[in-house]
């Protein structure tokens, strides 16, 4: 029986067999990962066998189980259609996603290093990209929206992935009730922060910082109330690394704390947004995005070089095309 316990094998196997069972789990706790266990019969795992796997099931071993015997399953089984619709597009993504997780990216590089033509990303390789540069910069996020559903799922799956640390904004309890409605669970890399705990240690920083604009402790109390305002000090303070809002806020709320209270980068005169496009074969980034609505000639190049910043920091070479907003025709195409 030994034999079958390969890497990567789905065991079918009665829910009635112990033994079978026991031998499985010493398997994947000895580093044997095994695909999956398919408990056929429709039989309930009996709980001290199941309190004696808790460790192996702890190591992420699948456990699924079905009623027909297991001559039914093995059968049906044989006749599985492993084809993906062509309209499953959740489905397509996620094998795509999991093919680019075992390619070898460097020598996908070599094939086309000394090649002069016009390089397309796709979608999935540009989210793949976009996550392992998360991953390799293990930053920390506030997310002021913290009792959110999208919010928290978001931060599920941030934190499942290792993308980023997500610190939720927001009354634990309530947070807590809304994973549990979603079907979501909080564990290692996501904190949850009251700002009914915190709030009053950020008041005096906000009055030094708002000082020359007669800011007062009731005003700043006040302003602190605003979950955008507190994530905002507490990523001026280097607490966070960045903050990610919109979801029950507007951009205009989004954006001006931060104007107010981080200001721009050295050598930039004004804020600018970038959209990432994803069209099914390559990838756009456009700006500036509903920020700025009558830039100056000086303003569209330097939110050109934003998007340019935006595309070098993912290792792109840029091609832009620069168009004004009045009237509606193409300006200049450089590349840069």
């Amino acid at each position: 029986m030994l034999e079958h316990f390969r890497a990567g094998s789905l065991l079918v196997t009665s829910a009635d067999r112990p033994d079978v069972l026991v031998a499985a789990c010493l398997a994947a706790m000895n580093g044997v990962e095994i695909g999956a266990l398919l408990l056929t019969g429709g039989y309930e795992m009996d709980a001290r066998i199941s309190k004696l796997c808790e460790r192996a099931f702890a190591t992420g071993l699948p456990v699924f189980m079905v009623n027909t015997n297991t001559w039914q399953t093995s059968l049906s089984l044989q006749s599985f259609n492993l084809e993906v619709p062509v309209d499953d597009h959740e489905r397509i993504e996620k094998v795509q996603e999991y093919v680019a997780n075992y390619v070898n990216a460097e020598w996908i590089e070599s094939l086309t290093a000394t090649s002069e033509r016009s390089r397309r990303l796709s979608p999935p390789a540009f989210r793949y990209q976009l996550t392992e540069l998360a991953r390799k910069a293990g930053k920390r996020v506030v997310l002021p929206e913290g009792d959110e559903p999208r919010t928290v799922k978001a931060a599920a799956i941030c934190a499942e992935r290792g993308i980023a640390t997500c610190v939720l904004l927001g009354n634990p309890d309530e947070i807590n009730r809304v994973a549990a409605s979603q079907g979501v669970e909080l564990g290692a890399g996501i904190e949850i922060v009251d700002p009914e705990v915190v709030r009053e240690s950020y008041v005096a920083r906000l009055v030094e910082l708002r000082k020359s604009k007669g800011m007062t402790e009731p005003v700043a109390r006040e302003q602190l109330e605003d979950n955008v305002v507190l994530g905002t000090l507490m990523l001026e303070q280097d607490e966070v690394d960045g903050l990610v809002s919109g979801a029950v806020h507007t951009t205009a709320n989004t954006i001006r704390p931060p104007l107010q209270l981080i200001k721009t980068a050295p050598g930039s005169s004004l804020v600018s947004s970038v959209f990432f496009m994803l069209l099914p074969e390559q990838v756009y980034v456009y700006g500036d995005c509903a920020i700025n609505p009558d830039p100056t000639a000086e303003q569209l190049a330097e939110n050109r070089d934003s998007v340019c910043g935006f595309r070098h920091c993912l290792r792109h070479r840029n091609r832009v095309w620069q168009c004004s907003p009045t009237p509606p025709a193409p300006l200049a195409r450089a590349a840069t």
